[in-house]
Formats: structure tokens, C-alpha cells, sequence
């Protein structure tokens, strides 16, 4: 008899015990459906002269997994345990519309019968997002999220040929918000915000102007993570951190495609030539060189400043270009920049940002006006420890704009 209740109180134990296992394995599981009704930003006088129609609205699908302080590590805890989603976005965009009326600026350009229509979009990403403030009735967050769109309309000569907006079917989506999360049940919440998302194809198609979608959003949440961590949310992890110098060396192969050469189709060719504002472009190579030196002071962050080289394999094209224009103007292959930069890291994954200055840049007429003397990188970089290296794919661009998309190698030199 004895031995039974003994028996009988094991069994009890082990299913109390799974119980509670299988609710904490749920607790790192969440879901969320909302909508978001937006508009195109005009970006610039270009853009504003053809740009018509700016209405939007996209519905949003994501699952989600969250870090919980019972069993998530030091990362996590200097996030505020940020949770990791893989979401699916479907975008209506009937209500976006292009058109160039006739004008001498188009030149050679011919005004169309007919608006162009960018179409609906689909894209599949992954999200991280933080929690900046949380109580025990609501949370504010930021979200950043990338990943790949798809589009089934996009720049025709014949079906749409005032799209500048979306230049090929395949396309590079990021997107960015903040927003106010108020729990009206344990596990649910109704969350409200500010998002922005966009789509462009990097520069390796044209047109390449982009999509870019700016307003508010809303969003029902399942949230059964918030119970566990908003009585324990005061608990961090209390591993040292020591602060460390170190070099870090980065070779990158890109490609893209010429904006000279979408402005010579567009605008310089006569209607009738086989190349009249055509949609076929030729891809061209890119190289890079990067040396930085870089100081994390902080787990999840580094900064410093390096030396950029670029390697241009279309100046030669671009000087063809300009030659038959009479441009007197100076082409080299080679660019050098200084630049100021910063990462953020969670484990293995790191989220790169770089600000440049080009000392050294001779790339043709058309790049002596719509590029800054500055220009902007951003990558999402993963380290290999078994092969000590770095690899990830890095977009570079002038004022937003895309100059080309390049997948890169870096290796890192602890100095102390």
C-alpha cells in the first residue's frame, strides 16, 4: 500500500511537472493579426512631379517567439527579453497611381493614355522587437523587420510604363515602427502605432525609386509571454561584460544596375528604337574593401569609424555615356570614404550601420548630381565561430537611394 502511494505521488509530480513545462514552452509562443492604412512618401521634386495617387492599406500575420527571464540568457535580459517573429505582409495598393503628363522635362519621353498602377505586394519577413517600457497593463516597443517581397505588377513599357516605384517582381522589404501595447485580457492585447515600410529592388533592376509607406496601425495580439515576464521584469541577468578594442576586415562582392542607363532609355531615346524606355538592364560588378576600427563597450554594441574602398567595374560605361553627351567631367573605378559606424548584436546576429564621407569619388556627370557626398550602409551580418568568420549581405545607398546590394566576408582582431 505504502509502495503505491509512494508510486501514485511520482506519477502526480511528473504530470504537475509537465504541465508546467508545456506552459512554459507555450508561454514563448504569440501571434498577432492588424492593419495598416498609409501613404507613399514623396521623397523629392522628382517624384512629386508624377506621383498621383499615395493611398495604401496592408494586413499583417505574424508568429511570434518570446524571451522569458526564467530561462533566456544575458542577451535577452540587456534587450528587456525582445521577442523574434516571422510575419507575412499583404499590401492593396489599387489606390497608387503614377503618371507623367507631357512636358519638356520628359524630353524624348512620351506622356502615356493611361495611369500606371504599382499593384499589391506580398512579402515574408522576420522581425525583432524590443520593449522599451513595460508595466503591468501595457508595453511600448520598437519593431525593426526585413525580408523579400514579391509583386506581380511592376515597370512595363507597355502596361505601365510611368512605374518608377517598383522596377521587378522581386524585391528587398524592411520595415520600422513603434507602438503602444494595452493588455485587455491576460494572454490578449490591442496594440496601436506608427509603421513604415519599404520595397526596392537595390538597385539591381530599373526603375529603382522605390516604395516608401508611412501611417498608423493596429493590431490583436496574443500575448501569454506578458504574465511572465512583467512580474520579473525587474530580474537582469548579471554576467560581466568586458569591454574590448578590435579590427575588423570586410570584403564584399555586389552588382547593380546603371541609373545612366534607365535615364538614356527613358529620356534620350526616340519612340520606335528597341530601347525606348525598355525594362531589360544589364547588371554590373561592385567591389569593396572595408577596415574599421571598432570599440564594444557593451554587449549588444559597438562603435567606431573605418576606411571604405569601392571598385566600380561600370566606369567605363558611365564615361561612354557621358562622352556622347560632352560632358567634361573625370571617371575612376575607384572610390575611398571615411565612415562613422555602429553595430547591434544579439548572439550570433549582428545589425550593421555606417555613415560614409567620400574623400576620393570621380564617377561620372549623373553621379556628380543626384549623389551626396555622403552615403549610407546597412547590413545584417552572422558569425561562424567554427570558421572564425563573418558573412552577410550589405545595401549601400545615397540618401536612401539604393546604390547596390553586395554580400560580404568579414574577420574580426581582438586587440585587448
Amino acid at each position: 500500500m505504502r509502495r503505491g502511494l509512494a508510486l501514485l505521488g511520482v506519477m502526480l509530480t511528473f504530470c504537475q511537472y509537465g504541465d508546467a513545462q508545456q506552459t512554459d514552452t507555450l508561454a514563448h509562443w504569440g501571434a498577432s493579426v492588424g492593419v495598416h492604412p498609409g501613404r507613399v512618401l514623396v521623397v523629392d521634386e522628382y517624384q512629386k512631379k508624377w506621383q498621383k495617387g499615395r493611398n495604401a492599406v496592408s494586413f499583417d500575420a505574424v508568429m511570434t517567439h518570446f524571451a522569458l527571464p526564467a530561462d533566456s540568457d544575458a542577451y535577452a535580459a540587456d534587450y528587456g527579453y525582445p521577442s523574434i517573429g516571422v510575419g507575412v505582409k499583404m499590401a492593396l495598393n489599387h489606390g497608387v497611381t503614377m503618371h507623367k503628363t507631357a512636358s519638356p522635362d520628359w524630353r524624348m519621353a512620351e506622356e502615356a493614355d493611361y495611369d500606371s498602377r504599382m499593384g499589391n505586394s506580398i512579402a515574408l519577413y522576420g522581425s525583432f522587437a524590443r520593449p522599451l517600457v513595460r508595466k503591468k497593463k501595457w508595453e511600448v516597443d520598437y519593431t525593426l523587420s526585413t525580408g523579400i517581397g514579391y509583386s506581380p505588377s511592376a515597370y512595363h513599357p507597355q502596361h505601365s510604363v510611368d512605374n518608377e516605384l517598383i522596377g521587378s517582381h522581386w524585391l528587398v522589404y524592411f520595415g520600422a515602427g513603434t507602438h503602444l501595447l494595452y493588455r485587455v485580457a491576460p494572454d490578449w492585447g490591442v496594440r496601436l502605432g506608427l509603421d513604415f515600410w519599404h520595397m526596392s529592388n537595390g538597385a539591381l533592376s530599373r526603375p529603382n525609386k522605390g516604395v516608401n509607406i508611412f501611417g498608423p496601425s493596429a493590431s490583436l495580439v496574443y500575448c501569454p509571454y506578458y504574465k511572465h515576464v512583467v512580474h520579473t521584469g525587474e530580474a537582469r541577468y548579471q554576467s560581466r561584460f568586458s569591454p574590448f578594442l578590435f579590427l575588423d576586415f570586410s570584403l564584399g562582392v555586389g552588382a547593380k544596375s546603371l541609373n545612366e542607363e534607365w535615364l538614356e532609355t527613358q529620356f534620350n531615346t526616340p519612340k520606335g528604337h528597341p530601347d525606348y524606355r525598355t525594362a531589360d538592364f544589364k547588371l554590373y560588378m561592385a567591389y569593396s574593401f572595408q577596415a574599421n576600427l571598432m570599440y564594444r563597450y557593451a554587449r549588444r554594441w559597438a562603435s567606431g569609424m573605418g576606411v571604405d574602398v569601392f571598385y566600380g567595374s561600370y566606369a567605363d560605361r558611365v564615361r561612354e555615356i557621358d562622352e556622347k553627351h560632352l560632358y567634361d567631367v573625370r571617371h575612376s573605378p575607384w572610390s575611398l570614404g571615411l565612415a562613422l559606424k555602429h553595430r547591434a548584436y544579439y548572439h550570433r546576429f549582428a545589425l550593421s550601420l555606417s555613415v560614409g564621407y567620400y574623400l576620393f569619388r570621380e564617377m561620372g556627370q549623373n553621379a556628380g548630381l543626384i549623389e551626396k557626398p555622403y552615403y549610407e550602409r546597412i547590413g545584417l551580418h552572422y558569425t561562424l565561430p567554427a570558421l572564425g568568420i563573418t558573412v552577410g549581405t550589405d545595401f549601400k545607398a545615397h540618401l536612401t537611394k539604393a546604390d547596390l546590394v553586395e554580400i560580404s566576408v568579414a574577420k574580426t582582431i581582438k586587440l585587448h
